[in-house]
Parts: structure tokens; sequence; C-alpha cells
């Protein structure tokens, strides 16, 4: 798609054109790159001769052309930043080429001040003065409603994701579609990397009886998407009415891209995403949300170190006999502060992911499962079956309790996964 359906004609060299001109060089100041690099860039080259540019890099170097004439509000949280970590509602409210007159916070915040499962409310941004909307567990007409009442006329979203369906930054893209088709509003997505790849979908599709805030539609567990990939797959299969869409693509981005070839700086998209590490394992590792250990809450290293009391070596032991790819577990113990067992000291693993090229995520937290299961009596799933919620199913958490190993579990969606990876090809964009 084009970056702006509005003709850069209207634009002259006036006050406007000189901070295009400017916007274009402070945004690409950061990097040493050549000419001849930044050509390559925008062809998708390879190695150091490609340097990837974010949505919004390109929508501001553009002049922000795909928003002129707009009343424009901006989904996004403390991620939406550029490459020297200014927000981006800072720089637009700072240039007169951009008229941004609201802002729309999703869980965590826009600002990022709330834990998980909060959200920091209404309020006006004490930096901007711009006011700002809570959209976290608003969809439909009640969502429509505050855009509405916000006045704008497009609304921008610029969120990093972490690249797995129950991260609920998706379903704030997918609600925010569906109530700005509501509202009458555009809606304009720029583009980030999925920073565990874009390789291929892994695990179980969701069925449609266990849509949640984790999962609203059938996509795979691990999706292997970017946002703007998600947003048009979600405009053309899952919203009954699509929405005014337009799409802002990165380039020098290739699917085969972890963050570290980005070069862009990690914010945490939440407060227990710390690292892209932590994005690496996630996909698989959040399913002990659904049970009775910790998912490492609360200490250093969430998500990567997984434990309860009573449990020891014999856990670590018994999931490295299954030679999993990608990644050793260590005999772990820790002290949570906050959540689960917080503040005992409590017996598990860590994951040490050595091979992030053939490691699978999704595969990988099944087999903690059911070793967990195996050598720990104490284990049990959390009373009101998240599990299901999490996995989109009730298979996984039936299969785990007859006895099934992981390849039997895993074998199990691989009919619904093939159907989706054939749906989502579709609509990927990059190579």
């Amino acid at each position: 798609m084009n970056l702006s359906r509005r003709s850069l004609s209207r634009r002259s060299l006036s006050r406007r054109g000189l901070l295009a001109a400017t916007t274009a060089t402070a945004l690409t100041a950061a990097s040493p790159a050549s000419a001849a690099s930044a050509a390559s860039a925008e062809g998708g080259g390879s190695g150091a001769g490609r340097r990837l540019r974010t949505g919004f890099e390109r929508l501001a170097a553009d002049g922000y052309a795909a928003l002129d004439g707009e009343r424009v509000g901006v989904v996004t949280n403390p991620t939406g930043v550029t490459r020297d970590v200014r927000h981006i509602v800072d720089v637009m409210h700072a240039d007169e080429m951009v008229d941004l007159v609201a802002v729309f916070g999703p869980e965590h915040g826009f600002r990022g001040t709330a834990q998980a499962g909060g959200s920091e409310g209404r309020y006006d941004d004490p930096a901007t003065g711009l006011p700002v909307y809570d959209t976290y567990q608003k969809s439909g007409q009640a969502l429509a409603d505050i855009f509405t009442a916000s006045g704008v006329d497009t609304i921008v979203f610029d969120i990093q994701d972490v690249g797995a369906r129950f991260y609920t930054y998706i379903w704030t893209l997918f609600d925010c579609m569906e109530s700005a088709e509501l509202a009458g509003k555009r809606f304009v997505v720029l583009d980030r990397p999925n920073p565990v790849t874009g390789r291929d979908a892994y695990g179980p599709v969701l069925h449609k009886e266990f849509a949640t805030f984790v999962g609203r539609q059938p996509i795979a567990q691990a999706h292997g998407m970017t946002v703007t990939e998600l947003a048009l797959l979600f405009n053309g299969e899952f919203l009954k009415r699509p929405v005014d869409l337009e799409t802002v693509r990165m380039t020098g981005w290739k699917r085969s891209d972890f963050y570290d070839a980005s070069g862009l700086p990690w914010v945490p998209p939440s407060p227990n995403m710390p690292t892209p590490d932590t994005a690496l394992v996630y996909s698989g590792t959040c399913l002990f949300e659904g049970t009775n250990l910790s998912e490492g809450r609360g200490t250093t290293r969430p998500f990567e170190l997984l434990g309860a009391e009573g449990i020891d070596r014999k856990w670590a032991a018994a999931v490295n006999e299954l030679g999993l790819p990608g990644v050793h577990f260590r005999e772990a113990y820790f002290a949570p502060t906050f959540s689960k067992f917080q503040g005992k000291t409590i017996g598990g693993v860590q994951l040490h992911v050595h091979d992030r090229e053939s490691y699978d995520p999704v595969r990988t937290g099944i087999a903690l499962l059911v070793t967990a299961k195996k050598v720990w009596g104490g284990f049990a799933w959390r009373s009101d079956n998240w599990i299901d919620k999490l996995t989109g199913t009730t298979r996984v958490r039936t299969q785990i309790d007859a006895g099934a190993d992981t390849g039997e579990v895993v074998a199990a969606w691989q009919d619904d996964l093939a159907g989706f990876r054939e749906m989502r090809r579709r609509y990927l964009r990059y190579p």
C-alpha cells in the first residue's frame, strides 16, 4: 500500500516543507549509513547494507503526508519511540505538520504506569496537555463513542508487539479497528518488527468459543506476523465491516530478523517483558499463567524462570532428557517479589536458549507442562481453566491430563495450524 493517499503536490517549500526535511534528517542522523546503504535499506537488502526504518520513521520522513489535514489521535504506549527514544507523541505534538488532538492508552497505559490487568484511566498528559483516553477492556460501540467524543478524524496505531496471540496489544489493535469503522474514522497502522522473527507460525489456533481479550480471533499462538500484517488480516478475514485502513510498512526488515538485527532500542512493552529474550520464550512459557506454578513474575527473568514450592532438580533433568532443539534447562531457585509465591524461595527451572534459530517456543512450553505434571505431585491447573483461554482449546489441558506426551499434544493442532498458515500467507508483506 502506498504511504499516503494524499498528493504530495499540496506541500510547498514553506515552513511545512522545511520541517518535513528537518524531521527526516533528525530521524536518520543516528545511523552512519551511507547513501548507498540507505538505498539498500529501501530495497530490503541484506547484511550491513540494510538499515531498518520503522513505520513512524517513514511517516515522519514523508512530512506526515498520510495525516495531512486530519485531526489525529494516537493509540500507543511507552514503546512508541524514535530510535533516539523520544516518544512519538512528544515528537508529533511539537511539530506543526500534525494536528494531534488525542492519545489512547491500552493495558498498562500510555506512559506505562500500570501493572498487568490495569490501565491509567482518563487524564490529561502533563507533558503535552493532550487528553488521554483509556481503551483497556473497551470495544465495540463503547470504544467508538470514545473515538467520536475525542474529535479525531484519523486514528494512528503504533505499539511494539511480541509475536504471541495472548499479548493483548494486538487485540487492542483489533478492537480499535472495529470501533473506528463504527465511528467512521480512518485507521493508520505504523509497523515495527516482530522481535522473534516472522519466519513461521506455531502452536494451537484459537477456537472461537474461547475468544477473550487474550485471543479474539482464530490465529496461531505464535503468529509470526507484524502488526501491519495482522491489521491487513483482521480487515480481510475477521472484521464484519472493513475499516478505512492504511498501513505504513517498515523498510530494511526481513522475516528472519530477530530484534537485535533492527538496531532499535528495546523499550519494555509491559512491566514483565524486560528484554527481547523474554519475548523469545513468552509464547510458550506464558502458558504457566494457567497453572499453579510461578511464571517468573516478580523476578528479573519473568517467563524464563518457572517454579513452585516443592520442585527440585528432577524437573530440569526430566525436560533436558527430551533433547528439545535450541534450549537447555538449569535447576534454579528464586523468590518472587510479587505474584505467585511472593517472598517464598521456590524451586524450578531457568530456560537458556542457545540456538534461537532452531528453538520452538510453543513445543518447549508444552514439554515443560508435561514434565512438570509428571515430576511434581502438586501440579494443578488454575481453577478457572485459564489454560483453555491461553491455548484457545480444551485439547492441551485434557491431553496432558490423560498422560499424552509432548509430540502427541503438538500433533493434535497441526491441521488447524496448516489452515492458519495458508490464510496468513496472503497477508505477508516482507521477504
